[in-house]
């Protein structure tokens, strides 16, 4: 049996001259400009990065993770545990971990009398706290002595053992009162600056350590 030879509809030059016309327009298709990079690079910039000062993060880490140390020396104590209850939910402030050593803490609440006996371990206290650190002296006895302020075994404020940073009267203060404290606390943050260890809160003197007798 004879095979046919030479059947092909189109020759080899026509094949040839199609697969370059398939392979022309692939590379049209695939050669078109490619965007410039940083467009996207700009956008992804504009979502995702945050310019700042070192002292914004700083206090603003500061801010929401001041823990407090409290010194419950007296009945304002009360009033200080039912702060940090469900119903005023100081946990909104970043302050709900109530440290049991003064290493751990940054802000030690004095709530109540503070005695002359008590001063010198309450003075030891700060000064096992780590820099930067804050004190509230919560009550009149702990502003001022209250009505023992005249009395040989009482401490007439706080502030004549260690520098004071903010003061919340009443005998007792109201929770609400105690929170407008910590939120002056928090203004105190906000303006301190890494090249000062605090802006606006007074070196401690003489007449801020207790004398040994």
């Amino acid at each position: 049996m004879e095979v046919a030879k030479n059947r092909l509809s189109f020759s080899l030059d026509e094949a040839d001259i199609i697969e370059g016309k398939s392979i022309e327009a692939l590379r049209d298709r695939s050669t078109y400009p490619i965007p410039d990079q940083t467009e996207w690079l700009e956008r992804t910039l504009n979502r995702n990065v945050l310019i700042t000062t070192l002292d914004k993060v700083l206090n603003w880490g500061r801010h929401y993770s001041t823990w407090p140390f409290g010194s419950g020396l007296a009945c304002c104590a009360m009033e200080m545990v039912a702060t940090a209850s469900s119903r005023f939910d100081m946990a909104r402030f970043g302050m709900e971990i109530f440290r049991a050593s003064p290493r751990q803490a940054d802000l030690m609440i004095v709530a109540g009398t503070l005695t002359w006996k008590m001063a010198r371990a309450l003075r030891l206290l700060y000064d096992q706290m780590a820099d930067p650190k804050w004190v509230l002296a919560m009550g009149a006895c702990a502003v001022s002595g209250g009505n023992f302020a005249h009395s040989y075994s009482v401490v007439p404020g706080v502030n004549r053992v260690m520098p004071v940073d903010v003061y919340v009267p009443g005998c007792p203060p109201r929770p609400e009162a105690l929170l407008y404290g910590f939120m002056k606390i928090h203004d105190k943050i906000e303006a301190m600056s890494i090249q000062h260890k605090a802006v606006g809160i007074p070196a401690l003197d003489d007449r801020a350590k207790v004398v040994e007798a």
